[in-house]
């Protein structure tokens, strides 16, 4: 495993996530990387006052029917001294069975805790599966042997650059510097295919400089538009085009 894989591992391992052979190719990478070993502290940090946050008391029924029914088990007696036997049933015996009902409500609080923490480690590596995909793929476009690039100035001082692949049949916007879009809106890419729009994904509303994915192959589009559309993005374009380009020629 490359230091850059590693690198990526901070919230699976904070989340107890990694399987045993990556965890300690980690812990091993952690003895000289500072800025893993910062992240990881703080990501633990999060985790801990993420699972007190959505921790809940058990119920108060839970308690109440684990002690009404401790009253209906005999215990053993201890196997020692004549006053310990006789007094099985009074204050040692009260304390015993206030003992296992804490141990019991615990538990079940405990249980709840640590099932919210393995959904949580599921999905963080799921999502970091997939974001490595997504890098992965766009890496290829960018590394392609055949990738052309063409660059324009866009609205309100923004810039793009769109990086085109044939042998990869894939497309790459690069944004910088674009105004946020209106409240509930996003900014929706789209494939010029000879005049019809073809939808090839959204923005992130929240930052200006994004490089995004083109969803979908290139095929016969000879450029493509950016407009502004509902969260979540339209099946066809609903506004004028913020910005056109048209990807780099052969």
């Amino acid at each position: 495993m490359s230091t850059a894989e590693l690198h990526t591992l901070t919230g699976a391992y904070a989340l107890h996530a990694l399987p045993e052979s990556e965890r300690q190719a980690f812990e091993r990478h952690l003895e000289d990387c500072e800025a893993c070993t910062q992240e990881v502290r703080e990501l633990s940090a999060t985790a801990a006052r993420l699972g007190l946050a959505v921790a809940e008391p058990p119920p108060r029924e839970l308690r109440d029917r684990v002690l009404r029914e401790i009253t209906t088990v005999r215990q053993e007696a201890p196997s020692h001294g004549r006053r310990e036997r006789s007094g099985g049933g009074g204050r040692a015996g009260r304390w015993y069975a206030y003992a296992l009902a804490a141990c019991v409500a615990a538990a079940a609080g405990f249980g709840g805790v640590a099932v919210w923490q393995n959904q949580e480690a599921q999905d963080a590596r799921q999502e970091a599966n997939q974001a490595q995909q997504h890098n992965e793929q766009l890496a290829q476009v960018l590394s392609a042997s055949d990738a052309k690039t063409s660059s324009a100035d866009l609205t309100d001082g923004a810039h793009g650059t769109v990086v085109v692949s044939q042998s990869q049949n894939r497309a790459v916007f690069l944004a910088s510097g674009m105004a946020p879009p209106p409240s509930g809106k996003v900014y929706q890419i789209w494939f010029n295919d000879e005049g019809t729009m073809r939808s090839a994904g959204l923005m992130d509303p929240k930052t200006g400089d994004d490089a995004v994915l083109l969803d979908g192959p290139v095929d016969r589009a000879s450029g493509m538009g950016i407009t502004v559309e509902p969260a979540g993005g339209s099946a066809e374009p609903t506004s004028d085009p913020v910005a056109l380009m048209d990807f780099p020629t052969a």
